[in-house]
């Protein structure tokens, strides 16, 4: 069973943060942990399967999903990820975990395979801008060796950054002793499916440097109205409130220096939504680990989601450095006022991109060019994987 291929490097020798790499620094960027899933996505649907038919949808993948989500976008913009899970000894797990570690390059070492545990599945359908997921699985079984949480080690190695997903009602306490030990904690959280949306619940964000929910969620959790004013709220609780406002764009407010900053949505024909949200939380954090201005973190987090939601597929969707690379060469010769806008906005795009030797000089892609074959990503393909020949 063949897993995809691996990412292209994007332009030669790009690494995000470069400029603040020295010596000694741990030797991972990001660490995170989670659930990976085996997701099954059909796309193409023109709406919304309906009781007692059959719906036929004109595209299918298959690609790792759940926490996998993250990992590939952060690995995918040149960040050193690590990741601990549990895998399943299935074909499902097998194929997740090549696809990981030999098609990502992420680092699975304090990541487990559990025998006779099958696989978690989501299928995914996506319409209309949106999609309806069904998933199944059971929870890992405990490790033998002294862990502390659902799959992550009581304090994982030093790293420059943790990103946690925050579940209501469940203790997260790896989070404490990372930040600790000097880690920067990125944070969002899950859909609270009890309806209390509990404030209680958010009682980690004392360890989080930024928390990035969504509109809905910030708003159910601060009992507000208005995102803004969620946001704002949310400020309260953590130094840097990031709330995403779907195709409005994103909005933050800093805390401590009490700087707002607002981006727009980037427009695109959205194929698949699944994993933009874990997209946009990846662009984020590599900013800010490089040091970037709040209102380009915002845009290139929203670009970085606005690119992968063309592609279909979770974590085989998210974007690369020659993807963006392609797409600011495209922006930048765009002559209408939209163009105006867009290089207003990415141009700080240019000093990030001549850090790698890809700057002002590099050559424009058309928009009809196709995309080259060291510039092609792994994507999602309708099956788990061919058999090698014989």
């Amino acid at each position: 069973m063949e897993p995809p291929p691996g990412p292209a490097a994007g332009p030669p020798g790009l690494d995000p943060l470069a400029a603040v790499r020295r010596d000694g620094d741990p030797p991972t960027d990001v660490y995170l942990t989670g659930t990976v899933f085996l997701d099954i996505i059909f796309t193409g649907l023109d709406s919304a399967p309906v009781r007692g038919t059959e719906s036929w949808a004109r595209g299918m993948g298959s690609s790792p999903g759940g926490v996998a989500n993250m990992a590939t976008a952060l690995a995918r913009l040149g960040l050193r990820t690590s990741l601990a899970a549990a895998f399943g000894d299935d074909m499902y797990g097998e194929y997740c975990w090549e696809a990981l570690e030999r098609g990502e390059g992420i680092d699975l070492a304090l990541s487990r395979k559990v025998p006779g545990w099958h696989s978690p599945v989501t299928v995914s359908m996506a319409y209309e801008g949106e999609r309806t997921m069904v998933s199944h699985g059971h929870e890992a079984p405990p490790p033998e060796h002294a862990f502390d949480g659902e799959h992550a080690p009581g304090c994982p190695p030093p790293t420059r950054a943790c990103v946690a997903s925050l579940v209501p009602g469940r203790r997260e306490g790896w989070l404490g002793c990372a930040a600790g030990r000097g880690s920067r904690i990125f944070a969002d959280v899950g859909w609270d499916d009890s309806g209390r949306w509990d404030p209680a619940d958010l009682a980690h964000l004392e360890h989080c440097e930024a928390f990035l929910p969504n509109a809905e969620e910030a708003m159910r959790y601060t009992r507000t109205d208005c995102p803004r004013a969620a946001a704002r709220k949310l400020a309260d609780l953590v130094p840097l409130a990031v709330v995403t406002l779907g195709a409005e764009g994103a909005y933050a407010v800093d805390s401590g220096s009490g700087e707002t900053a607002e981006v727009p949505a980037i427009a695109v024909e959205a194929l698949d939504p699944t994993g933009a949200g874990d997209v946009f939380v990846a662009g984020f954090v590599t900013g800010t680990l490089a040091g970037w201005p709040l209102a380009d973190r915002l845009a290139f987090a929203g670009l970085s989601a606005a690119l992968s939601v063309q592609e279909f597929g979770g974590s085989l969707a998210a974007p690369g450095w020659g993807e963006i690379a392609a797409w600011w060469c495209r922006a930048r010769t765009l002559g209408t006022a939209a163009g105006d806008a867009l290089r207003s906005q990415y141009g700080f795009l240019d000093a990030v991109l001549a850090g790698a030797g890809a700057g002002p000089g590099f050559p424009a892609v058309p928009d009809d060019a196709a995309p080259s074959a060291s510039a092609r990503l792994a994507r999602a393909v309708p099956t788990i994987g061919f058999r090698r020949p014989a």
